[in-house]
């Protein structure tokens, strides 16, 4: 069939051709010039040539535009640069060439921006992404409706409105996952005639001042509330020291000691909020960097044996051969683990061990990443646990499961929230499970960087006793 339809064309192209040639012969013969059987041979040799010539320029069409194609440039002389359409061929063909070049170009200008942009077509469509846009919401929506990009409903409203011919649009707005994100939009309408695109959204990371903002007016509203009790209580020694017993000599050193218990109270509040603060304000950027566990787990346990010794317990660690570098940052990890076991010190029973395990796993729920799997870290308490009830707001500032307990041992209410916080930039989870009259388990788990050659995955430990009452904060 495709040689028929070929045959066909190339007929067609003859009589095309000799069309002009066999009109002059036919007038000819009409008007008595010529003898029929004369025009009717000028005609046949007249089909012929016109034949000849139409699959020589075929031929030559289609070797000119296939060397075209293979990008070896156009052969040299050939019947169509002889007719000068060689030059118009190679005209499209480096308008092409330069129209790729510029695509080329304005892609590597979008990537070198810093700050997130998109491109969206009539049909609110993303068109171009960045390279800092997909970092920040990803690329699946590439070609697709805006909304399977970014959903918020105000940024789709502005976008909408941008498109439907009104004024450029400002507005804000967050995103929660995996971290929440503040951000400035920007969207306008494009000028000119870019093919496929008609609006353009920029993002701005506003992040860190809006969370400075809302970290200034928590800080004023915690520390208020916390430094009331023991501030009272200063001032009232105070005034009893200045009055009635300013004279009273056991008293003044009881009231004294007090007082010095109040004020160390109070730095360790203000120093557990400044901590967290820091930590909340970068919380969204994750560490990039490569923190060796079993090193990291021993110099935090070598430092607080003193503590579990002056309550007759010990701290066994263990740590899984196999253990690769987990992705973090030495110094908010080493808190992280110091403010569990230093939990697990203070409100196990005495004369228990509190117990510390890391090993390698494949993955654990709620972990955001870790394509090499979970660098896993377990800290095990014998005490008198706690109700489930709890669990959940464990993690909350200030909350506490037994207030008067907890400041007896010194303790501020932040212990779990910096936990909380500092596993959360890391994009890891935590882990809680507990039963009472048995004791607490905290696990964490954080991503673990590329897996060391000939590593092995350690298979998780036997679940614990109290595995039926537990609860995951991410």
């Amino acid at each position: 069939m495709p040689r028929f339809a070929s045959l066909l064309r190339a007929v067609a192209l003859s009589l095309i051709l000799a069309s002009p040639g066999g009109a002059g012969l036919l007038l000819l013969w009409l008007f008595g010039r010529i003898d029929a059987s004369i025009a009717l041979a000028g005609g046949v040799v007249m089909l012929f040539a016109a034949a000849a010539l139409g699959a020589w320029a075929l031929g030559e069409t289609g070797r000119y535009l296939a060397a075209l194609r293979a990008g070896g440039g156009r052969p040299r002389g050939g019947l169509l640069h002889f007719v000068g359409l060689g030059r118009l061929f190679d005209g499209a063909a480096a308008a092409s060439r330069g129209g790729d070049a510029g695509s080329q170009l304005a892609d590597q200008v979008l990537d070198g921006l810093p700050v997130p942009l998109l491109l969206l077509d009539a049909e609110r469509r993303v068109a171009r992404i960045n390279r800092a846009a997909v970092e920040a919401v990803g690329k699946a929506g590439l070609g697709r409706d805006l909304t399977a990009t970014l959903r918020h409903p105000a940024l789709l409203q502005a976008v909408d409105a941008v498109l439907a011919g009104e004024a450029s649009q400002e507005m804000e707005f967050s995103l929660a996952v995996p971290v929440e994100r503040h951000y400035a939009a920007y969207v306008g309408r494009l000028a000119g005639d870019l093919p496929g695109a008609a609006a353009i959204v920029t993002l701005n990371d506003v992040t860190v001042a809006r969370r400075g903002e809302t970290m200034r007016a928590d800080f004023v509203a915690n520390a208020s509330h916390e430094l009331r009790t023991p501030l009272a209580t200063l001032l009232g020694f105070v005034e009893t020291l200045r009055g009635p017993a300013k004279d009273d000599e056991s008293a003044r050193e009881r009231f004294l000691g007090i007082m010095h218990d109040q004020a160390t109270r109070m730095t360790r509040l203000v120093n557990d909020l400044l901590s967290l603060s820091r930590i909340e304000m970068f919380e969204h950027t994750p560490p990039t960097a490569k923190v060796d566990m079993p090193t990291l787990l021993r110099s935090v346990t070598d430092a607080l044996k003193p503590q579990a010794q002056l309550r007759g317990m010990r701290i066994d660690l263990s740590c899984s051969s196999d253990l690769p570098p987990a992705i973090g940052e030495d110094d908010q990890l080493a808190q992280v683990f110091q403010n569990l076991v230093m939990n697990a010190i203070r409100y196990a029973r005495p004369n228990t061990p509190v117990t510390v395990k890391a090993w390698h796993q494949a993955g654990a729920p709620g972990l955001v990443g870790g394509q090499a799997g979970a660098v896993t870290v377990a800290v095990i308490d014998q005490g008198d646990g706690i109700e489930r009830r709890h669990l959940s707001r464990l993690t909350e500032r200030f909350y506490r499961v037994d207030a008067a307990r907890s400041r007896q041992l010194g303790g501020t209410g932040l212990g779990l929230a910096i936990v909380k916080h500092i596993v959360s930039r890391h994009r890891g989870a935590l882990n809680i499970e507990s039963e009472a009259g048995v004791g607490s388990e905290f696990t964490v788990y954080l991503p673990a960087a590329a897996n060391p050659l000939n590593a092995k995955i350690s298979a998780p430990p036997a679940p614990s006793q109290n595995s039926n009452n537990s609860v995951s904060i991410d």
